[in-house]
């Protein structure tokens, strides 16, 4: 039985990052996207600091090409500890 992909690829997709150290959190996600997403626009990233400034909330939107490149900037955000959660 083939597996139905739930993205028709390419597609516009903005990936959440929620993280600690909030100074350089911004720019610790966008180099890690832009490995994966070299023509990412540089417009495509907003960030919220939480309430209590431990964490900042950062939302990348990117044209993403196929489910093997989603799950690699997935597996490689996830695999640091600064990353708390991904969306």
């Amino acid at each position: 039985m083939d597996k139905k992909e739930v993205f028709e690829f390419p597609c516009a997709f903005p990936l959440k990052a929620i993280g600690s150290e909030p100074d350089d959190f911004e720019i610790f996600v966008v180099e890690i996207v832009r490995k994966h997403v070299p023509d990412m626009s540089g417009h495509a990233v907003n960030s919220r600091l939480s309430g209590g400034g431990k964490f900042l909330a950062v939302t990348v939107t990117f044209t993403a090409h196929s489910r093997e490149q989603l799950n690699a900037i997935y597996e490689e955000l996830s695999s640091h500890k600064r990353v708390k959660f991904l969306i």
